[in-house]
């Protein structure tokens, strides 16, 4: 078994037409916002964000399969005590190329930064935009089932009629939850809600997230030998992950630096042993890293 990550150099306008068409099965990446990492990639201005993205989007969607996942994390960022509009904006264009806005995740950063500002509080979360090419798409919700918590002890303990009917509510609404089904479950599906710290670690990076944040989304969206692409790669945590998860992965980006950084790191990744040891030595795994 083989494990490969691609490393491009260069803009992502243009690496992108590299890759061949329904190729990838997960893109999660996060762009440089309006007018933030000035130093490394120059900086957009918030009124031209939408028209310097979309030649992005337009070759993400080429390359993403059709059963395929795109999670795009961004933020509006505030201009002059009013928060900017370029993320609406983007999405409502997104939908015009055919992107299906799909859900919403929300990165809820448990260790966001104090500070004091006159008209606001501390920003301690982020979008995370989950876009797909057609409504049916590949989605493994079990990967990522959570305990189910000590509410379970209280609020299952004595159930009520109304919570042991379906289709029947207190408000007439007919909506009601059959809670009973739950009784002898252990586990529970997740909300949209991710609860990670941001990441502390010298990254060389002025805006790298937590490793935990496109593993959630690589457990949730693919499969081992499956492949992810982040097209503004950075410190490289997708691919890392990706690495260490056993999926093939593409990353581009446009400072040299970053390119060979990640190759490095990457070489000292250690995959995840999913199969039982003995088992592992006979199935050996091999990764071929290239800087394209």
């Amino acid at each position: 078994m083989e494990v490969t990550t691609d490393i491009y150099l260069g803009d992502s306008r243009e690496q992108l037409k590299l890759l061949p068409d329904d190729s990838v099965d997960l893109i999660v990446t996060s762009p440089p916002y309006a007018d933030q990492r000035k130093n490394t990639y120059g900086g957009i201005h918030p009124d031209k964000y939408v028209n310097w993205f979309l030649p992005i989007s337009v070759q993400l969607l080429r390359v993403l399969k059709p059963t395929g996942t795109f999670i795009l994390n961004i933020k509006e960022k505030v201009v002059e005590g009013e928060r900017s509009t370029y993320v609406m904006e983007l999405i409502l264009e997104m939908r015009k190329q055919g992107w299906l806005w799909t859900e919403e995740f929300i990165w809820h950063k448990k260790n966001c930064y104090p500070g004091k500002w006159p008209n606001r509080f501390r920003d301690a979360w982020e979008r995370l935009l989950q876009f797909n090419k057609n409504r049916k798409f590949h989605m493994y919700q079990e990967e990522v089932m959570v305990q189910m918590g000590e509410w379970a002890n209280s609020r299952l303990k004595n159930l009520s009629e109304t919570d042991k009917i379906r289709d029947n509510s207190k408000v007439g609404s007919g909506f009601g939850k059959n809670i009973s089904n739950w009784l002898e479950r252990d586990k529970a599906y997740p909300t949209n809600v991710l609860h990670l710290a941001t990441e502390c670690n010298n990254k060389n990076h002025s805006a790298a997230f937590p490793e935990g944040l496109p593993e959630w989304f690589i457990k949730l969206f693919t499969k081992e030998k499956d492949t992810v692409l982040d097209p503004f790669m950075g410190s490289g945590t997708t691919l890392i992950v990706a690495n260490r998860m056993r999926r093939n992965s593409i990353g581009i980006d446009i400072v040299p630096e970053y390119c060979e950084m990640v190759k490095k790191q990457l070489k000292a990744v250690e995959l995840y042993l999913l199969e039982p040891k003995a088992e592992y030595e006979k199935t050996r795994v091999e990764k071929r890293i290239t800087i394209r």
